[in-house]
């Protein structure tokens, strides 16, 4: 079986950001060196942790970096893509850029508008917001008219959004053979969302020079 690549993200200065306070070894031409042993991992707890593309999507913030990494030793892994490692390492870091992130995610909300636009197809704020965001990404729009825009659209229409693609999703699938049925249903939709996003995700990926 092939081993997935790994991945893990980091501040600026290659330091931890979701949680924790260590400072890896970053690469330089080669890889960095492996951190130091920690003693039973655990995720969530301790250890190095590492994820898989399909769930880094959900690590990324604005300013972050990102590296391909590799672990060894004990591990300890989760089914949300992610795994806790004795030791680990950076193998070279990949490049996103501002503007590239604010497209990313201007992609991922235009992916499920469809779900949205089925429960309330005359409600156009869901695509003001996407429409503003790729426009200030773009720099075609001010800072300032990019927050207003975004502003415009508003949170409703984000909670709105989430509160009909539920809908949606359980109407496709429990109610119509029961909640096991339902909750697979769920299941399997939000996986293919996932390695859409994950996919996706990847076209921007760049190595760093």
């Amino acid at each position: 079986m092939t081993t997935p690549t790994l991945y893990k993200v980091l501040g600026t200065k290659g330091q931890s950001i979701h949680g924790g306070d260590a400072e890896w070894a970053l690469p330089n031409g080669k890889p960095g060196k492996w951190m130091p042993k920690i003693e039973s991992p655990s995720c969530c707890s301790r250890g190095y942790h590492l994820v898989e593309l399909f769930s880094l999507p959900d690590w990324l913030r604005a300013g972050c970096t990102i590296y391909v990494a590799e672990g060894k030793g004990p591990k300890d892994s989760d089914n949300s893509g992610k795994t806790a490692f004795s030791q680990a390492r950076l193998i070279r870091q990949l490049h996103i850029s501002e503007r590239d992130l604010r497209l990313f995610a201007a992609d991922c909300a235009e992916h499920v508008l469809p779900i949205f636009l089925k429960i309330r197809p005359d409600d156009d704020r869901p695509a003001k917001a996407i429409a503003a965001a790729r426009a200030f990404a773009r720099g075609e729009i001010s800072p300032a008219a990019g927050a207003a825009a975004w502003a415009a659209a508003g949170d409703a229409a984000g909670d709105a959004a989430w509160a009909a693609a539920g809908d949606a999703a359980w109407a496709a699938a429990g109610a119509a053979a029961g909640d096991a049925a339902g909750d697979a249903a769920w299941d399997a939709a939000w996986a293919a969302e996932r390695q859409w996003q994950s996919q996706t995700l990847l076209g921007y990926l760049e190595d760093s020079p």
